[in-house]
């Protein structure tokens, strides 16, 4: 019995992630396989996703082809991409953006949270972050309620470069 507590509370731990060679992190409660494509001005947008006790944990890293020193511009581009993806996953309510986060204190960050619905039921909880240089979304959802404290964690795990 003892063993089983052990493996579960294993199971439940974040553990860190390399987003590539980028120089961002994030930690996870599953390993994404992550996927390189491309954007429309050709920026590396790399993606991935994985499920664990039924909540499905995402990320989305966008390399920007051409960075940003204004962070409010940072942050309307970061909320245009949050807009477009809405689209792409279906997502038919959200209760809006709340705007006046930083990544972890970084006054040169910039970062958005939300929660969707999206065609299937699903509940989502976004939080997007900017430095002008990259934009990091971490992303779960399920279909029933979302263990807000995980999720949080791990929504609040992404790492920027050092440099």
């Amino acid at each position: 019995m003892l063993w089983q507590q052990t493996s579960l509370l294993a199971q439940q731990s974040l553990k860190k992630y390399a987003i590539e060679k980028t120089g961002c992190y994030y930690s996870n409660y599953c390993a994404a396989d992550l996927h390189l494509e491309y954007s429309e001005d050709s920026s590396k947008v790399y993606s991935g996703e994985c499920t664990t006790d039924e909540t499905t944990y995402g990320v989305i890293c966008v390399q920007l082809l051409r960075p940003m020193k204004d962070l409010k511009l940072a942050e309307d581009m970061m909320i245009a991409y949050l807009d477009y993806l809405k689209s792409t996953m279906n997502i038919e309510k959200s209760v809006g953006y709340v705007k006046g986060y930083r990544l972890h204190k970084d006054e040169n960050t910039r970062g958005v949270v939300d929660y969707w619905i999206d065609k299937d039921a699903d509940k989502w909880k976004i939080k997007a972050w900017t430095n002008g240089r990259f934009i990091g979304l971490l992303y779960a959802y399920k279909s029933g309620e979302l263990s807000e404290n995980k999720v949080n964690q791990f929504l609040d795990s992404f790492v920027f470069p050092q440099n």
